[in-house]
């Protein structure tokens, strides 16, 4: 027991705290966990990807920056400033901050439960006509004390609460690193939808140009009295369709960029500075290094978040069953009363005298035994709730490994189809070119011309599509593999303008700290290895 209070200490009182203390090391000596201890769910995954190609290695993953296999700096520089703007991000990132907090209050519950001191000073009257009243019908008292009570932790429950809480802190964590995943995914994959929109516009508007002549050349071979007005017509039809692609084009732009600005959180005006100089749409790396699914497993977010829950639902069976037991408290009170009653005086130095010190100290046990089967239910409840985050774990383990598959797949495919349309999209120029030569000659009619110009118009734009394509399936598989939540490696995970702020309204200790730890390694991981993917697979 601890005395606060400014008063002189007496053997007595250091009796008292050597024997309060005794007691307590010996009984938290004996302390055990009910309940069963938590063990990862079991979740079974392919030795290998489903489908191989010279493109694609099992070797370890490089996709912690993904977005630099692209070689493009815009995008890198995007991505970078995403990371540090993104609202949806920054609101993640509070929820982090709110974990820790919380899991400061499971630690305190560890520690005497109840502690106050209290004063009191009352001046009294009795009333004289009462048979029973004191002699003394007026006087003045005053109390000082100390208070505590401490309900030991037999059985564990404290401790697994602290275990729940380190779990949900950990939680707080992959799912921020999830935010993060889908941040830097869509950015990258607005981006690419953006050049990938430029360059079908660029191609769209040479179609008109190409398109044009054609169509002044059948109007000037008309007049001449050399083709019929069905040749000026085609012609015309077939400009004004493309020209109708352009408008559209820039309509779907124009939401891109403002979809892109809302990423970054900042206005579309800004944007088109940091978008000028690009190199058009980014192309994919020969050869891509994902690794094994294994690696999946450590690298996803979610599942780290899934594996988190299922072992935080996991320590609620060992509080519920906590309470089947007797719950034993140690609690004491140790001040000062006196009064002047009796002709005595009142003052500080009575108060604070030897004889005035009041002091109690002792055990107390309570045992709920007629629950009628409440708490075993209560700990039934837990233990089919850890079941379902069990089971929600491995289903989430099985959804992650089908992205990948999936989006690996589409990846080859893309590729393979951008071999085909950029072969297809050749052949069509130069059908186009021999077909208006031809024409020219008079050789052939103009319908021939017209089609080999719509047939070059459509390929082409195949082809950017299926370029931007390419880019966008290989992110998605980098996404898939939870590439990117390492860029937050050595930072904190809210900004320092925030902290600030927040640091103005309340007295958080060290808990914004960049080198918050707690006494453990949840909340920054090493570049070689971090914690929260330890627990997790």
């Amino acid at each position: 027991m601890k005395k606060r209070l400014t008063a002189k200490a007496t053997p007595a009182h250091l009796v008292l705290v050597v024997i309060t203390a005794a007691v307590l090391v010996m009984a938290l000596g004996g302390c055990m966990m009910v309940g069963p201890d938590y063990t990862r769910p079991t979740a079974e995954v392919n030795d290998s990807w489903l489908e191989a190609s010279p493109t694609i290695s099992d070797e370890p993953a490089e996709v912690r920056e993904w977005w630099t296999s692209f070689n493009d700096p815009v995008m890198t520089a995007l991505v970078n400033k995403a990371y540090e703007q993104n609202l949806t991000l920054r609101a993640a990132g509070l929820r982090v901050i709110q974990a820790r907090a919380a899991r400061g209050i499971s630690v305190g519950e560890f520690f005497p439960q109840e502690q106050e001191i209290s004063a009191d000073y009352s001046k009294n009257k009795i009333s004289k006509n009462d048979l029973n009243n004191p002699p003394f019908p007026r006087f003045k008292k005053a109390e000082l004390s100390f208070d505590a009570v401490w309900e030991l932790d037999l059985w564990g429950k404290f401790r697994r609460n602290i275990n729940a809480a380190d779990a949900a802190l950990l939680g707080s964590i992959a799912d921020y690193d999830d935010v993060l995943v889908s941040l830097v995914a869509e950015v990258g994959l607005v981006y690419v939808e953006i050049r990938t929109l430029e360059r079908r516009i660029d191609l769209a508007k040479e179609n008109v140009r190409i398109q044009q002549k054609s169509f002044e050349l059948a109007v000037a071979r008309f007049r001449n009295g050399a083709v019929s007005k069905l040749d000026v017509t085609e012609a015309g039809s077939t400009l004004a369709n493309t020209k109708s692609t352009v408008p559209d084009f820039e309509s779907s732009l124009r939401t891109a960029k403002l979809s892109l600005g809302v990423l970054l959180g900042q206005s579309v005006s800004d944007l088109e500075k940091e978008l000028a100089g690009g190199t058009g749409i980014p192309s994919a790396p020969s050869e891509v290094t994902i690794g094994v699914p294994a690696d999946l497993l450590r690298r996803r977010p979610d599942v780290r978040s899934a594996e988190r829950a299922a072992a935080f639902q996991s320590e609620q069976i060992g509080i519920a069953a906590a309470d089947l037991f007797p719950s034993v408290s140690v609690g004491g009170s140790l001040g000062y009363e006196a009064s002047d009653a009796g002709n005595l005086s009142l003052g500080t130095n009575n108060l604070f005298e030897t004889d005035s010190l009041i002091w109690s100290i002792g055990p107390s046990l309570t045992w709920p035994i007629l629950n009628y089967g409440r708490i075993m239910n209560n700990k039934r409840v837990q233990d089919a709730a850890f079941q379902e985050a069990a089971v929600n774990y491995q289903n989430t383990v099985l959804q992650a490994a089908a992205e990948v598959e999936s989006a690996l797949y589409g990846f080859l495919k893309a590729r393979e189809q951008l071999v085909y349309l950029t072969e297809s999209s050749e052949n069509s120029r130069r059908s186009f070119e021999l077909s208006r030569i031809q024409y020219l000659e008079g050789q052939t009619d103009f319908l021939r011309v017209d089609i080999a110009a719509e047939a070059l118009s459509q390929q082409q734009d195949k082809q950017a599509t299926a370029e931007g394509l390419v880019a966008t399936t290989l992110i998605s598989a980098y996404k898939a593999l939870g590439g990117g939540w390492e860029l937050r490696r050595g930072h904190e995970f809210v900004p320092q303008e925030t902290v600030d702020e927040m640091k103005e309204r309340t007295n958080w200790g060290d808990i914004l700290d960049p080198d918050y730890t707690n006494g453990t390694d949840l909340g920054f991981p090493r570049p070689d290895e971090n914690n929260e993917t330890q627990r997790a697979p």
